[in-house]
């Protein structure tokens, strides 16, 4: 079979009619992101409305604050990246109000790393009020060897 512009054009339309574009892969189900809180922290409600918004499923569980903390230091969260809520998905640690977009990201590259921060709570951020009046904020990628790295930087609006 001798491949010419008809046989291109029709597989083509096949991959955008699958919804399959040249440059992306095929949509894999993400995988469901498993959520630790307290149970009075409304951000975190927030966030993982965010999250639900852009297709995870979400695991959420209330901790007592101080086994909270107890799970953050044994994920390996260094205390300058802490935040109100952690969240574990596909062996990665997700540190507060990371963006959707972001945990995608890093599903995909899939870095050795243990995951991802945004230290404190940045307004604006995911959960954290408009995004159209955030303050300028960093995710953090927490290396295994311990260093922190900017993975996404997000200017004030």
């Amino acid at each position: 079979m001798t491949l010419n512009r008809r046989h291109v054009l029709s597989g083509a339309a096949s991959l955008i009619s699958l919804g399959i574009l040249p440059g992306q892969t095929f949509a894999q189900e993400l995988e469901t992101i498993e959520v630790f809180k307290t149970a009075t922290c409304g951000c975190c409600h927030d966030w993982i409305a965010h999250l639900q918004d852009a297709g995870f499923a979400v695991a959420a569980q209330d901790l007592e604050y101080v086994a909270l903390a107890e799970l953050k230091q044994t994920a390996g969260v260094p205390d300058a990246l802490v935040s109100c809520h952690t969240g574990r998905i596909a062996g990665y640690v997700i540190e507060g109000h990371v963006p959707a977009a972001d945990i995608r990201r890093l599903l995909v590259e899939r870095p050795d790393a243990i995951g991802l921060s945004v230290p404190g709570m940045p307004f604006g951020s995911p959960g954290m009020g408009p995004e159209d009046q955030r303050e300028a904020y960093d995710v953090i990628l927490i290396g295994r060897d311990g260093a922190a790295n900017v993975f996404a930087s997000y200017p004030a609006a």
